[in-house]
């Protein structure tokens, strides 16, 4: 994710959850919280506990995130903000949280007054997290057509492009998925674990070689014990290891919904 992807990410996020974008210029951007987010976001559960208590007025904060250090004027003071920080991890999990599924209706404005097919889509945005000693997140956005079974990269992006709407626009009609949405999940993650099956692994041959070093050593260090001395501590140490190590990879759906768009929308 690039750093103006994160601020188109984090524009999109507020203003869905109707906080108002106070400044908005190259490399950063000033946000007034609701209370909701504010709740959600900056971890102050006693202040909110005394004011609903007190009955005082609610006082949600502002913030400033600077998205690029080189682009922000250098008088902006804010949280820096950027693709592994824990703010931005925060905010994912909160999109998680407040909107795990939405419903959205292209508004094409056609205006030929006939009636227009809008296909519906399996949006997905996941998380794959390259697990061992080291980790490494990709988050990745994939579309699925529910009729026909085309699968699209870059989902979210062509959705900025695009003019959506909660409610279907005049002259509309949807077509009925010939694939379920459930059986839509399974298609993505089906894609997506080829997809890895296919990726160069050599992350994971260098994880199980510092593994088996570190194992060596641990050896070494109770090779003078007796097998049946060496009790419950060397195999939590030797487990401990295995989890440290181990290679694996997980695959989790960050948010996703249901698109009904025309046909040159994708």
């Amino acid at each position: 994710m690039q750093q103006q992807e994160i601020q188109r990410f984090l524009k999109n996020y507020f203003q869905a959850n109707g906080c108002e974008i106070i400044e908005e210029e190259k490399g950063y951007m000033t946000v007034q919280l609701t209370i909701e987010l504010d709740k959600e976001l900056m971890n102050r559960p006693f202040y909110w506990h005394y004011l609903e208590k007190t009955g005082g007025v609610p006082n949600p904060m502002k913030l400033t995130f600077i998205t690029n250090q080189e682009a922000a004027p250098e008088h902006i003071k804010g949280e820096v903000i950027h693709f592994g920080s824990p703010r931005l991890h925060q905010i994912f999990q909160s999109t998680k949280n407040l909107a795990a599924y939405i419903r959205l209706y292209e508004n094409h404005r056609f205006t030929s007054g006939q009636q227009v097919p809008l296909k519906p889509w399996l949006g997905l945005n996941v998380r794959i997290s390259y697990q061992c000693d080291r980790k490494r997140d990709v988050f990745k956005s994939l579309g699925l057509q529910l009729i026909n079974g085309q699968i699209v990269e870059n989902f979210h992006d062509r959705l900025l492009n695009l003019q959506l709407t909660p409610k279907i626009p005049d002259y509309s009609f949807t077509l009925s998925p010939l694939i379920m949405p459930k059986s839509g999940v399974s298609r993505i993650k089906n894609q997506l674990v080829r997809e890895i099956e296919q990726e160069d692994d050599n992350w994971a041959v260098e994880a199980r070689e510092r593994w088996n070093k570190d194992l060596q050593l641990l050896e070494h260090f109770y090779e003078e014990i007796e097998v049946d001395e060496k009790g419950e501590t060397y195999e939590n140490e030797k487990k401990a290891l295995q989890d440290q190590y181990e290679p694996n990879v997980k695959i989790s759906i960050v948010n996703g919904g249901l698109f009904y768009l025309t046909d040159r929308a994708v």
